[in-house]
Parts: C-alpha cells; structure tokens; sequence
C-alpha cells in the first residue's frame, strides 16, 4: 500500500515536471510567433478610397483651374455721414423760433427756408432802413428846392453845397441800411416791400445752405436761439456719398496711399458691394491696439448706406498672382493638421493627397503645392470622403 502511494506521487512529479517545460517552450517560441504576426497584420495608413454609386451622388467633382490671385488688405470699420458735405443749420442772431417748415427725413433744396425766429436785431434794422430811406427823400427835396433858389439867387451856394452834402450823407446812410437788411435774408422785393408798406417784419427766414435730407431736428416753436449754441436746431446732409471708417493695422500703412479704390461690404446687404476712394490717411497710430484710422469716400445714389452700419473694406494692395486654384469645400483640415485634397480620375476612387495653401479668395483657395491645373477633385464630400478613409484604418 506505501509502495502504490509512493508511486503514484513519482508519477505526478514527473507529469508536473514536463508541464512545466512546455509552458517554458511555448512562452519562448508561441510568443514570437504572435509578435510577428502583429506586425505582418499592422498595415500602413490608407490613402485611397473608393465609393459606390450611391455614395457618388454625395460628393461633387470638379477641376482644379488657373485663377488671378489679388493680394488685399481687409478691414473692419463702421459708416459715417460725409461731414464735408454735412452742416449744422444755426440761426445767425438771437431770436426765438416762430415756426419750423421741415421734419427729420425730408429732402430739401440749397435755399429752401427750413425754419423762422423772431429777431429784434432784424425789426432794428428794418426800422432803421425806413428811417434812413425818410431822412434820403427829404434831403433829396430840400437839395432840389436849393437849387432852384439858387437859379433865382434867392439862396446862397453855400446852401446848396450844404445841401448836397446832406443829401450824400443820407443816401449813402439809406445804402447801409438796405444791405444791412439784406444780410438778414431778406430779397430786393421784400425790401421793397417793407419800405412801400412802411411796416416792419420781425419774421428772420433761415434756408439750408446746401442740397440734401434733414438728418436732425432739435427746433421746435417757441425755443429760444443763440448764435452757435448746441444742439443745432437742424442738421442737413448730402447723402449721395458717405464715408466709411475702418481701423487698420499698421503694418498694412505702407500699402496704402491716397486714392486707391476700395470694396466696401455691409452686413446688412450680404453679397453687394459699394466702390468707394480712399480720401484720408491718420496721422496717429493708437499706442494701444498699433491700429490707424483710414477713411474712404462711398457713392451711394440709392441711399442705403446709414451711419453706424457695420462696414468691412477690401482694398487691392498689390498685383495679381497666376496660381492653381480649387474650391474652399474641398479642403480639409487633417487631424495632424495637414491640409489635403481627395483628386480623382473616374469620380469613384479618390486619393488623398496633401497640398500647400495660400490666400483664399471669393471662396476659392491657392493651391501652391500638391494639384496641378486640370486635375479632377472632389470640391464638395471631401470630409465624407476624409471620414470613410479614418474608418477604413481602424
């Protein structure tokens, strides 16, 4: 019984013993051969893909083309009124405002009356202007009636000298008060009238100075007006150009010069763009933000531009560059950050290549390096065709 069991523990010794010489072999031989067969498994990244029918109907084909490449400057700037063709209507005397004939947006033309105030310093004037045409006609007849006595030596000539002398001196006092009235406003005909009534007019008629749209109104009736005090009761503008402002960077002050022609876009009408000049240069750079103000002058017959509108300006600062050229939709940004186009021959197998990109223009990218002019590419489905290659490497 002893012998048996002595026997039987041999027995498993050795089944234990060869056991563990085959897990010593195969850790050194099974391992080896897995290692190798991960690597022959580990393929290179796919640079290739090809689509179906059906997934062609999702991506679109186009040639790359030649394409005149303009280097621009763009900026973001804000629209104003034309403040040389903007004025602010003041009442040249004192007075308080007897009525208004116009309202904020109204057209106006040069000369068209705009708004009245009774003024003292005009009734002063007219009053002195019916003095001094009194004191001319008297003199004029008492010259008259010298003469004559002189004709028949019943008067001196010392009297008609003196006569004449006075009569000179209230004529020319006559001139001043007429043209005295006249800087009021007032026309030969409404001097005439003043003087044939004898009746003074205190009425002063402010008229807009220039053709345009009233583009502000503080007057009212019964406001008090001093000469230059703010607000102006009314502001006229001449809307048929306007400026735009935009703030540029200084490192783009050397390409630009008074004159050049400039693109003018706004939010508000996407797609439409307004030509305008530059008219203006700053003197100053801000020390904060190293940025100038450079103005340009903006037709606008339609009057659609308003002030205060955001505005962007392109302005052509150097001269074209004949480049390869392929739709911006067919670019796409890598995850290593590569940029790539997928070219195709038959619209159904494409092949990612990278390319070298330069500026982007009216939706289109410079292609410096990677396609060559005529080459077919998908302009729209490049990321679908990009995502269909990520998963074909997994």
């Amino acid at each position: 019984m002893l012998k048996s069991k002595k026997k039987l523990g041999v027995a498993a010794a050795l089944v234990s013993t060869v056991l563990a010489g085959v897990t010593v072999f195969a850790s050194q031989f099974g391992n080896h051969s897995d290692a190798d067969a991960d690597k022959k498994k580990t393929p290179g990244s796919p640079t290739t893909v090809t689509i179906t029918d059906l997934q062609a109907k999702q991506v679109l084909v186009a040639p790359a083309q030649s394409y005149d490449f303009i280097e621009q400057s763009d900026a973001v700037g804000y629209i104003d009124f034309n403040q040389d063709n903007t004025v602010q209507v003041f009442s040249p005397y004192q007075g308080r405002i007897r009525q208004v004939m116009v309202k904020a947006g109204d057209d106006v033309n040069k000369g068209q009356p705009l708004f009245s105030i009774d003024s003292p310093d005009l009734v002063t004037a007219e009053s002195n202007l019916i003095s001094t045409a009194g004191v001319m006609s008297l003199t004029s007849k008492v010259l008259e009636r010298a003469k004559k006595m002189l004709e028949t030596q019943s008067a001196a000539q010392k009297d008609v000298d003196q006569a004449t002398s006075d009569q000179q001196a209230a004529e020319a006092n006559y001139r001043a008060a007429r043209d005295a009235v006249r800087i009021f406003g007032k026309s030969d005909a409404a001097i005439d009238k003043i003087l044939s009534s004898r009746q003074v007019d205190g009425e002063l008629i402010v008229s807009s100075p220039i053709r345009g749209k009233v583009t502000a109104r503080n007057a009212a009736p019964g406001l008090l007006l001093q000469p230059g005090s703010q607000p102006a009761p009314l502001t006229v503008s001449d809307l048929s150009t306007v400026w735009m402002t935009a703030s540029v960077s200084e490192y783009d002050l050397p390409k630009l010069r008074l004159g050049q022609d400039v693109k003018v876009s706004v939010m508000a009408y996407p797609g439409q763009q307004f030509l305008g000049k530059i008219n203006n240069i700053g003197v100053a750079v801000d020390p904060s933000t190293h940025r100038i103000a450079v103005r340009s002058e903006i037709k606008d017959a339609q009057h659609i531009l308003h002030p205060q509108m955001l505005a962007t300006y392109r302005i052509r600062v150097g001269e074209p560059v004949h480049s390869v050229a392929v739709p911006a939709n067919g670019i796409v940004r890598e995850s290593d950050g590569t940029m790539t186009v997928f070219v195709t021959q038959d619209g159904r197998t494409f092949v990612r290549r990278n390319v070298k990109l330069g500026i982007e223009q009216e939706g289109r990218k410079q292609i410096l390096e990677g396609v060559a002019s005529g080459e077919k590419i998908a302009s729209d489905g490049a990321i679908f065709l990009s995502n269909m290659l990520a998963l074909q490497s997994r």
